[in-house]
C-alpha cells in the first residue's frame, strides 16, 4: 500500500513495517542529535522557538505538549543546520488528524537561512503527504541528492485546508559524518547498516551508533 508519492523519485513506507525492535527504531531516527538547535530557524511559527521542539527522540514523538503551529497562514519553513555532513535517507512528518496536517513537503539542501522568497526556486525533492498521527510513515529521499548535506530546509507549503498547520514530530533518518584531520567518524542512524554505503576513500572509517 502506498502512503503518498514524491516528485522526482522516492516514496513512503511504514516505519512499523521495518520490523526493528523499538530501541533500534528510535536509534534509526537519531539525527536530531546532530542538529545545531541554537541555530535552527522555523519561519512563520506562532510561538517563538516552538519549531525546535518537534525534533525530539522517536520514543517521545507522541508527546503532544511539544508542537509547532503556523501563524499568518499554513506555511512553515524549517532551516536546519547540522553539526557535520549528513546522508539523509528518510523523513517522518507527524501531525493532527484534521485539516491542519501538512499535505506537501519541499526539501532544499545547503541553502542556509532560506526565506519564503527563496522557496520559489526548484526544490531538491517534493513529497505529497498523507495524514500521519502516529509517526509511522517514512518518506524516502533520493539519497544521491542528499548524500552530503550540512544544511536542510523543509518547506511545508500546504495542508489539507485549515488556516494554520500543526506539526508534532519531524524524524530524520540517515548518517552523520564528522570530518577530522586524520579520520572520519560515521554515525549510522538506521537499523541495519549497508557496508556499501559506508565506504570512505583514503581514510579509515570509524562507525558507531549513538544511543
Amino acid at each position: 500500500m502506498s502512503h503518498g508519492h514524491s516528485h522526482g523519485g522516492g516514496g513512503c513506507r511504514c516505519a512499523a513495517e521495518r520490523e526493528e525492535p523499538p530501541e533500534q527504531r528510535g536509534l534509526a531516527y537519531g539525527l536530531y542529535l546532530r542538529i545545531d538547535l541554537e541555530r535552527l530557524q522555523c519561519l512563520n511559527e506562532s510561538r517563538e522557538g516552538s519549531g525546535r521542539g518537534v525534533f525530539k527522540p522517536w520514543e517521545e514523538r507522541t508527546d503532544r505538549s511539544k508542537f509547532v503551529e503556523s501563524d499568518a497562514d499554513e506555511e512553515l519553513l524549517f532551516n536546519i543546520p547540522f553539526t557535520g555532513n549528513v546522508k539523509l535517507k528518510g523523513i517522518i512528518i507527524m501531525g493532527e488528524d484534521d485539516d491542519s496536517h501538512p499535505s506537501e513537503m519541499r526539501l532544499y539542501k545547503n541553502i542556509p537561512q532560506m526565506s519564503f522568497d527563496d522557496t520559489e526556486r526548484e526544490p531538491d525533492q517534493i513529497f505529497s503527504l498523507n495524514r500521519d498521527v502516529t509517526g509511522e510513515l517514512e518518506y524516502a529521499t533520493k539519497i544521491s541528492r542528499f548524500s552530503n548535506v550540512y544544511h536542510l530546509s523543509i518547506h511545508i507549503s500546504k495542508n489539507f485546508g485549515a488556516d494554520t498547520t500543526k506539526i508534532f514530530y519531524i524524524g530524520l533518518r540517515g548518517e552523520w559524518t564528522e570530518l577530522r584531520r586524520h579520520e572520519v567518524t560515521i554515525c549510522n542512524y538506521e537499523a541495519s547498516a549497508n557496508p556499501a554505503d559506508h565506504r570512505v576513500h583514503q581514510v579509515t572509517p570509524q562507525t558507531h551508533f549513538i544511543s
